[in-house]
């Protein structure tokens, strides 16, 4: 029987023995893979091995097959037929160059190829066309798939439905469009390829004005040097905050902003643009009203505080998550809820922020009112004056606990599927051991039997 390798995909014993050659002494021929979801027959050896990996891929929410190094499909759970809809024998021993064109089966070969020499191949693109004859856009991420003396013998695939990914893209652009701040796509050059309508009415142009055009038409030269220099800052860090700009309105109005821009990535992760948001500082009044309405009713955990430390603001989840009161929170330092070691950190995050503009996943762990402590993350960003000088800080709490409580549950699990598997090692050996037994009793009655024969031989000629 195929041994169960730790730290290799683990494929169903089905799967290893229809990729495997045929054991000694038995028939060589390869055998269909059994059915992913069928239920293993009582007494089976080999259907407890079988059985984990076969409930992993047939309950996979994403869409799974496992194939030979051919491309010739011997297992893919449901997920797999709801994205193509073919049914199960319909896809059982088929080769995967059926369901997409010529080129890309050249390139599924490749990848296979990639898999036997990496042993992964990640975001090949594949266009697989649906029993309705729909061409759907996918990527296939695939791992190799060994046998017992660690050889690739196959590899699992898992296949992403790009289809979201279009759906996704016309949902960012739906959200550009009707985002109340003044947005704008650029491409790495600064040409304006999106403007919604609040860029219209900040600057007086036309969308047709806007779009097509370099951003270098609406700023000095001086500023479009700066903004070259914001494009380079997104392209490495993948986000620039706080450039001022001042771009002149159709009417002639030199209008001061401040700009926000986040790395725009294609599916492969590379920098293709950015989407810049644009704040029109003449309205800092009403935009802080804003922001202050915004963090007393976020859901999450909100606070306020100045370069020191000292809360000037938390909304009411601040108050619930840690069991004190508004008027309990505000003017206290920070220190006062966390540990005089943590103190130090974050005032190491509040120095980042200074520095930065913004510092991600700090962790703290503050002491409730019930003496609880609490473990949170901390993303905190810069809060400037008009002239960009760093004022404050403006933080945002995740409760960690719950997800604290996942993490233990998982490695609960983990040490529980090792125990089995272990448990599964012993079962094989005890059953391979008892088959070694049988065939060496069956060969001690056979020669007893031949011993008995031909005593009776002797006997019968005296």
């Amino acid at each position: 029987m195929p041994e169960l390798r730790r730290g290799q995909p683990r494929g169903s014993l089905r799967t290893r023995r229809a990729l495997s050659p045929g054991r000694e002494g038995s028939d060589t021929a390869r055998t269909p893979p059994a059915n992913a979801q069928g239920v293993p027959k009582k007494g089976d050896a080999g259907s407890r091995g079988a059985l984990d990996a076969d409930i992993i891929i047939a309950n996979a929410p994403d869409p799974v097959f496992v194939s030979d190094l051919e491309g010739r499909i011997l297992q893919a759970n449901e997920a797999i037929s709801e994205l193509l809809g073919f049914r199960q024998d319909e896809l059982l021993e088929q080769s995967l160059s059926r369901f997409i064109s010529p080129e890309e089966s050249r390139e599924f070969t490749a990848a296979l190829r990639e898999v036997v020499e990496r042993g992964v191949t990640r975001n090949a693109r594949l266009n697989s066309r649906s029993a309705s004859g729909e061409v759907i856009p996918t990527s296939l991420n695939a791992s190799a798939l060994r046998g017992p003396e660690g050889r690739v013998i196959g590899a699992i695939g898992i296949l992403r439905d790009m289809r979201e990914v279009d759906e996704a893209r016309r949902y960012a652009e739906s959200l550009i469009k009707n985002a109340p701040d003044p947005v704008f796509v650029s491409d790495l050059e600064g040409k304006i390829l999106q403007a919604n309508d609040a860029v219209s009415e900040l600057l007086g142009f036309r969308e047709d004005e806007l779009v097509e055009q370099s951003l270098a038409r609406f700023i000095s030269p001086e500023e479009t040097r700066e903004f070259t220099a914001a494009l380079r800052e997104v392209v490495e860090r993948g986000v620039t905050r706080n450039a001022m700009l001042h771009p002149r309105s159709a009417s002639g109005e030199v209008i001061p902003t401040s700009l926000n821009a986040s790395a725009l990535r294609d599916v492969e992760g590379r920098v293709i643009g950015t989407i810049g948001i644009l704040r029109d500082m003449r309205e800092l009044d009403k935009a802080r009203a804003y922001a202050e309405s915004l963090i007393k009713n976020a859901p999450d955990p909100v606070f306020v505080s100045d370069p020191e430390g000292k809360i000037l603001q938390a909304n009411d989840a601040v108050s619930q998550l840690l069991g004190f009161r508004p008027d309990e929170l505000l003017e206290q330092s920070l220190s006062r809820f966390i540990s005089p070691e943590e103190t130090r950190e974050f005032t190491a995050a509040l120095r980042e922020v200074v520095a930065r503009g913004a510092t991600r996943n700090a962790r703290l762990n503050p002491r409730s009112a019930s003496g609880e402590v609490i473990p949170t993350t901390l993303n905190a960003a810069a809060l400037r004056d008009p002239g960009g000088k760093v004022t404050g800080v403006i933080g945002i709490l995740r409760d960690m606990r719950a997800y604290e409580r996942v993490v233990r549950d998982l490695r609960a699990s983990q040490a529980e599927l090792q125990q089995k598997i272990l448990d599964l090692e012993k079962f094989e050996e005890v059953v391979v051991g008892r088959e070694l037994k049988m065939i060496a009793l069956e060969k001690e009655v056979e020669s007893l039997r031949h011993q008995l024969e031909r005593m009776k031989a002797e006997k019968s000629h005296t």
